[in-house]
């Protein structure tokens, strides 16, 4: 019906619809570039372009080079290009998408309005942060034919539309470091900056990290950085090849303080420069006496917070726990089958162990030394998730009944209490069936209804919240079973699914990649990752082994079939 309104309009108002296509078809834009430097002269558009190609043309050229949108720009009207001032957002969509005019017919024949049909699968928001998403794009564009009888757009989006292609290859990704009070440790903050020119990537790093921490760490991490520090002059290369960092604002700042800043901004700009970075504080070396910095002159910070390598790690198999390193059972009635183990989780320094016991037909949580007896904590319910160790603290964390975060604090007596983790926000979302710690303790990871979820971990003390819950990969990535944290920023999951059982995605859920998956045998049920240490997950026929993307999993040495595998922490 649409079309046949339009089109009996286009009977009635002939001049002004004549050789304007209904619709186009779903096409995958190319996100090839033409190199242009902001001096380069913006190319008009391809000259009697329909409306629909107009629109399309123009998501494609939202992220060519060029100084403010300048490429884009050149499809609007006079008017537009004078007063479009889009904001710092971008919304992402699929590659493949179509444009369609909208449905409601325009009182002036020379005016339409084409809508954009495809997928957003996230945004880039004001803090280069990406937020996933998968929804219908909702982009309608208004346009007009000129006196030239030229279309172009007026009312211009007030946000920015880009593909994957062009924003993958416009966009690159650098953890953006932050400190974590709690753990003693710097928490990646995964932000986007446009890739060229690569001369001033530093730069415009250095803006991100002095702006703060995006919403989903904001109050997980402190901002070394904040007010009233500044980038006292532009970030750039000395002639030596040395980069300059000059920061003003950090009078009074006590040494330590400074150590923790340098290490920030080391951390941070490694990943986009390999110069000496000399940092400055009102034109001083920021810590006296070392005015230039590389990041293997830092401490290894948050290096208690990965298991030592002496730590083989541990699986629970017909109900005890055993070493994964030759498959013997741990000591004490946790291996010898004393209780009957349902899950466990050993302590990041290897010294105790969390155990789920099956009590009948309900469940309840012992802890204590590895190898001895471990007393009843007084929690138990009819389910309680594998327990997770809160690094930098002796918490541990589980999930009563799969809608309640319990956190276990135990005092200088050895004893244990139970307390209350407000989790509403992740609890709202479904049923809880897996919670796992990240290394820094900055965060969660959480199975909910078969997806995989991410919060942040707010407050210390008697009040501790799981805030900013964000769904990864909501429409790829379905039926989860268990995630595990691969590094700080990258987490490894896997589902009964077929095609992909296991599967890599970082913490902002902007990308996934899956496993090779040949050999392994539906369905694959558990897994476990740490930093360094080979990826181990079990399938119906037991443990396998694999390091990187593509690699055959390997039978693990001591692989049983129904074992659940877990390194510390």
């Amino acid at each position: 019906m649409p079309r046949l309104v339009l089109a009996v309009l286009c009977v009635v108002l002939v001049a002004g619809c004549a050789n304007v296509p209904l619709e186009s078809q779903p096409v995958v834009v190319s996100g090839e570039r033409q190199g242009q430097g902001s001096g380069d002269v913006v190319p008009e558009p391809k000259p009697d372009s329909d409306p629909l190609t107009l629109v399309r043309d123009f998501v494609g050229a939202t992220l060519k080079p060029g100084q403010n949108n300048a490429a884009a720009r050149a499809y609007l009207d006079e008017q537009g290009r004078a007063n479009w001032r889009p904001s710092r957002s971008l919304t992402i969509i699929q590659d493949t998408f179509g444009t369609v005019y909208d449905p409601a017919p325009q009182p002036d024949p020379n005016t339409l309005v084409v809508n954009v049909r495809g997928v957003d699968v996230g945004t880039l928001d004001q803090n280069s942060a990406f937020v996933p998403d998968y929804s219908p794009a909702a982009l309608k564009v208004k346009v007009r034919k000129q006196a030239t009888g030229q279309w172009r757009i007026v009312d211009a989006p007030p946000d920015l539309y880009a593909t994957e292609s062009d924003f993958s290859e416009n966009y690159t990704a650098v953890p953006v470091n932050f400190y974590s009070e709690q753990s003693a440790t710097f928490v990646p903050d995964r932000r986007y900056v446009v890739a060229k020119p690569q001369s001033g990537l530093p730069s415009r790093v250095m803006y991100l990290l002095v702006n703060g921490p995006s919403t989903s760490l904001a109050g997980s991490v402190k901002n070394l950085l904040g007010e009233p520090v500044e980038i006292d002059t532009n970030v750039k290369s000395l002639d030596d090849g040395t980069l300059l960092v000059p920061l003003t604002g950090l009078s009074g700042v006590a040494d330590d303080i400074r150590n923790l800043i340098a290490a920030q901004i080391v951390l941070t700009l490694q990943y986009v420069t390999s110069a000496r970075i000399r940092i400055l504080a009102d034109g001083a070396p920021l810590v006296a006496n070392h005015p230039d910095w590389r990041s293997n002159e830092l401490p290894a910070y948050g290096a208690t917070l990965s298991p030592s390598r002496d730590l083989p790690g541990l699986m629970t198999v017909g109900g005890r726990v055993r070493s994964l390193e030759d498959g013997a059972p741990v000591g004490g009635p946790a291996g010898n089958g004393g209780y009957d183990v349902v899950n466990a989780a050993q302590s990041v320094d290897g010294k105790r162990l969390a155990v789920v016991e099956r009590d009948g037909g309900k469940v309840r949580l012992r802890i204590g030394d590895l190898g001895h007896d471990l007393p009843l904590v007084g929690l138990g319910g009819t389910t309680l998730s594998r327990p997770t160790w809160r690094p930098g603290t002796g918490e541990v964390w589980t999930v009563v009944d799969q809608v309640s975060v319990a956190r276990m604090v135990v005092n200088q007596n050895g004893q244990w209490t139970p307390l209350q983790v407000n989790a509403t926000d992740l609890t709202q979302q479904g049923d809880v069936t897996e919670l796992r710690f990240s290394r820094d303790g900055a965060r969660v990871a959480a199975v909910v209804n078969g997806q995989l979820w991410v919060a942040s971990v707010v407050g210390a003390g008697d009040s501790v919240a799981l805030r900013e819950p964000r769904l990864l990969q909501p429409h790829d990535l379905h039926d989860v079973v268990d995630v595990d944290w691969l590094a700080q920023d990258t987490l490894v999951a896997v589902t009964t699914s077929t095609s992909q059982p296991v599967v890599r995605v970082t913490v902002d859920g902007q990308r996934m990649d899956a496993f090779n998956s040949s050999n392994l045998t539906p369905q694959v049920h558990g897994v476990t990752a740490a930093p360094s240490r080979p990826i181990v997950v079990a399938d119906a026929s037991g443990l396998w082994t694999a390091s990187v993307l593509g690699e055959v999993w390997r039978p693990q040495n001591h692989s049983m079939k129904d074992a659940d595998p877990f390194y510390p922490g």
